[in-house]
């Protein structure tokens, strides 16, 4: 059976979700965040070391103003007001992308929350906000700084050095693309695209997945 340190979410539909439902894209983002909150349960009961998911992307800032700024003020208000039950779950948060250019109280919640999550150990949740693979790459690169480069070199520098790469991709929303996530630790990723959008995916969904992972041969390359 494989060993399954990671699984990384790419959570869209969201929008639609709202549109769909309630005539208001926010309210499917609003609708995703609970998505969110029961699938890091699952996992915790599933055992799963690591989860990442794919909150705001370097591309994102193509969205209308009104938009962005209530994506901003969810995750802004949901730690203010969930840190306490973070922090008793034993999930430790961590944040991957450039903060520097997110809205001065949101990144005085998150430096909060990281620190007061750091010394958690149940589950590792990685959140990308502000993330672009393009971007972590050539972050990257610009940090070496000598000739002889090696994919160990490059990937302890990456924005999850020291976090395994995913065994895993779970992409909602029924697109089969990668939308600059993670291009480096995907490499070797088993890649589920679902057609139901994120705020309908359920912890059975996540089962029903790893089932199908354990039963799945990876040859890295190999016969």
């Amino acid at each position: 059976m494989n060993k399954l340190n990671h699984v990384a979410f790419i959570m869209d539909g969201n929008g639609r979700w709202g549109k769909k439902k309630n005539n208001n894209r926010n309210s499917g983002h609003y609708a995703g965040v609970r998505t969110v909150k029961k699938i890091v349960e699952a996992s915790i009961k599933l055992k799963i070391p690591v989860v990442t998911f794919y909150v705001f992307s370097t591309e994102n800032w193509k969205r209308p103003k009104t938009e962005i700024n209530f994506l901003f003020n969810l995750v802004n208000s949901y730690f203010k007001s969930e840190l306490n039950n973070v922090v008793r779950n034993e999930i430790k948060i961590n944040i991957i992308g450039e903060l520097n250019k997110l809205p001065n109280k949101l990144k005085s919640v998150l430096k909060e929350t990281v620190k007061k999550t750091k010394k958690n150990k149940k589950i590792l949740v990685n959140l990308a906000l502000n993330y672009g693979s393009k971007k972590e790459l050539i972050n990257t690169f610009k940090k070496i700084k000598i000739k002889k480069m090696t994919e160990n070199i490059v990937k302890n520098n990456l924005y999850t050095k020291n976090i395994p790469d995913p065994d895993i991709l779970i992409r909602t929303g029924g697109k089969k693309r990668l939308s600059n996530f993670m291009l480096w630790q995907l490499a070797y990723s088993e890649l589920y695209f679902l057609d139901k959008l994120w705020p309908d995916f359920k912890p059975q969904d996540l089962s029903k997945i790893l089932k199908h992972f354990h039963k799945t041969k990876r040859n890295f390359g190999a016969i």
